[in-house]
């Protein structure tokens, strides 16, 4: 009896095991939908000419004593500003940068004392960017910096370029879809990713007494703003 009770043991579990695997195919061919989906990168670059000029102009002054040389300091960058206003640089458009005084040296002896005040000034419209320079280098302004070369209308611009950025990596997304076998799905994820605006450009150059028709130059060139996104796109 023993036997036979092994065998119909042996009997039941084999009809349990079948009738669990009843409703449950293998998938054809064994393939299996890739998780995770499709991530890529894109980037975005918008070209575009500046409108906005940024100057640091400044005034140094000496004096025998501090005092001397600050009053004399005062009194100049006073014309320089009033000079900006009149050649149509608003109040808002002027922001004092750096005042200070220092003794100056001769064979390790105080030989008086020197004073500087300088001001960024912004210029909205770069085509009067000469006209302002010559009038606060007219007025006294004895030291320029610059320029910094913007765009008024810079977030405008970078929008424009995370939405070619996106377009640029549903490309890519579509081209690896393609050649996998797969259709693309709806994005799962987007993570913006830092790109560095245009560099600004630098240059310095003593100031002098000119006359208007010997306005100083100012080529805005071009600048790219550019952003980089990373997207993840569900496999459909």
């Amino acid at each position: 009896m023993k036997p036979i009770r092994i065998a119909v043991l042996v009997l039941i579990a084999a009809a349990v095991v079948a009738f669990a695997g009843v409703g449950r195919p293998e998938s054809a061919g064994g393939a299996a939908k890739p998780a995770g989906g499709i991530t890529v990168s894109g980037t975005g670059t918008v070209t575009s000419m500046p409108d906005e000029a940024e100057f640091s102009l400044g005034v140094q002054t000496n004096g025998s004593t501090a005092r001397e040389a600050l009053a004399k300091n005062s009194e100049e960058m006073h014309r320089v500003i009033a000079a900006l206003g009149s050649a149509g640089v608003e109040r808002r458009d002027i922001k004092t940068q750096d005042v200070s005084v220092s003794p100056s040296y001769a064979e390790d002896q105080v030989s008086g004392f020197s004073a500087r005040n300088s001001v960024t000034v912004t210029i909205r419209k770069l085509s009067k960017a000469g006209e302002v320079l010559d009038a606060a280098s007219n007025a006294g302004a004895n030291e320029v910096y610059g320029p910094t070369l913007t765009r008024s209308d810079k977030e405008a611009q970078q929008r424009k370029a995370l939405r070619s950025a996106f377009a640029d990596a549903r490309v890519k997304a579509e081209a690896l879809a393609a050649a996998a076998g797969v259709q693309l799905g709806s994005v799962t994820a987007i993570t913006e990713g830092f790109s560095g605006g245009p560099e600004p450009y630098f240059a310095s150059a003593p100031a002098a007494r000119v006359t208007a028709d010997k306005a100083a130059p100012i080529e805005p060139g071009t600048q790219d703003a550019q952003a980089t996104v990373t997207v993840t796109f569900a496999i459909d």
